[in-house]
């Protein structure tokens, strides 16, 4: 099968691209009735796999504890480029009305993980249709990637040879991924060099005192009044201690203790999280907040004790990787607009654990277009505009066709 020029290739996928939106659509709201979260997703699994069948994609299963599965079509490259999207839902009751609405109860798409995989399903139905009638200038991989959403599922992804040499395919020499952005416009794919999310850590702190009647409290060591003052000496982490030039986050998010009125309890657990966007500060914010706890709680006779969990590393984008995609866009993308993400984003993503084995490029899909109304991400009145489809399986197709070697 001989091979296709470029701009010829580029109008073909844009025909491609309008004929299986449709479907993405559909395949977009089923999902997001039938949300599943961090390693339950079952179901979701085994759409994404069925739709793969039907378009003759060959794939592997069973991946990341089950439910990841990486997918793979040839092409003339001897390296792959690589598509990332992330499939789990989150354990939020909806509280939208659309007709697709969750039936799973406490269960719901509201970080658009089903959008971004009908996404990735619809370019990978136009990229098989495209390799029927020509031979693809990349071989591609598709990983439909489990347990974004907090259980670290990119880094079992990798852990399993996600991105290896396998009989399937060549080995992956750049992967690419995107997320949806209430606030971007419709059609305007941003992306930035160096540092695009934080490291997303927590942490756990447990107060020990001595308990007492709570009408005689010098009687006892109130770990109430110990957990506060480390709350509040915890901001200062961040307003004095790091570059107000750097960015970071130090964040107390649940206080439990005691279950009586009248007794001083004698112990009290506090949780948070930390983001940084180096890792020198990453490393600063977990030494201080052992000390700041264990030194706080000594001058309220309080013992306390941290535990600091690494959860995500940072997101961060090689330069290379960075030029090649803006390269793309503007050469192969006409109909969407390129624009540079000012300041990154202190919120998580485990896409970073691709982006610490292999160059990377990570790049937001906007979404707003002047009659689509949603929630930011995370809320429960929260749905992804179905507009945005063909846009995003017309920019993960290009990418795959159209990176360089």
């Amino acid at each position: 099968m001989v091979s296709t020029p470029l701009s010829a290739l580029r109008a073909r996928i844009s025909q491609l691209v309008a004929e299986e939106a449709p479907r993405a659509v559909e395949l977009r709201r089923e999902l997001h009735t039938h949300p599943e979260i961090c390693y339950e997703e079952v179901r979701t699994a085994a759409r994404i796999r069925a739709e793969l069948d039907a378009a003759g994609v060959a794939h592997l299963d069973g991946l990341a504890g089950g439910t990841g599965t990486v997918a793979f079509l040839a092409g003339a490259s001897r390296t792959a480029v690589a598509l990332r999207t992330d499939i789990d839902g989150l354990p939020i009751v909806e509280e939208g009305s659309p007709a697709w609405k969750s039936r799973t109860e406490g269960r719901m798409h509201a970080c658009g993980h089903d959008g971004h995989t009908a996404i990735l399903v619809g370019a990978a139905r136009v990229l098989a249709r495209l390799s029927q009638e020509t031979t693809l200038p990349n071989a591609v991989r598709f990983l439909f990637q489990p347990a974004e959403e907090g259980g670290a599922g990119g880094r079992r992804m990798v852990e399993d040879g996600a991105l290896d040499a396998r009989p399937e395919g060549p080995a992956v020499r750049r992967i690419y991924g995107l997320h949806n952005f209430p606030g971007v416009a419709l059609g305007v794919l941003q992306t930035r060099r160096g540092s695009l999310f934080a490291s997303s850590d927590r942490f756990e702190i447990e107060v020990h005192g001595q308990a007492a009647h709570a009408a005689w409290p010098h009687q006892g060591h109130d770990p109430i009044v110990a957990a506060s003052a480390i709350v509040t000496a915890l901001q200062t982490i961040v307003s004095r201690e790091i570059d107000p030039l750097d960015a970071a986050v130090v964040s107390v998010t649940t206080f439990h203790s005691g279950t009586a009125t009248n007794q001083i309890p004698a112990s009290a657990a506090l949780q948070g999280t930390a983001r940084a966007l180096r890792e020198e500060t990453r490393a600063h914010i977990e030494r201080r907040i052992g000390e700041v706890a264990r030194d706080v709680a000594r001058a309220h006779r309080c013992t306390a004790e941290a535990r600091y969990l690494r959860g995500y590393p940072v997101t961060r984008n090689d330069d290379a990787s960075v030029a090649e995609f803006e390269r793309i866009v503007r050469e192969e993308l006409p109909s969407q607009r390129l624009e540079h993400m000012e300041a990154p984003v202190m919120g998580g993503e485990d896409f970073a654990f691709y982006a610490e084995k292999i160059p990377s490029c990570f790049y937001i899909l906007g979404m707003e277009d002047g009659r689509w109304r949603s929630a930011n991400l995370h809320q429960p009145t929260y749905d992804f505009n179905d507009a945005a489809i063909p846009y995003g399986i017309e920019a993960m197709a290009m990418l795959a066709v159209a990176d360089r070697e």
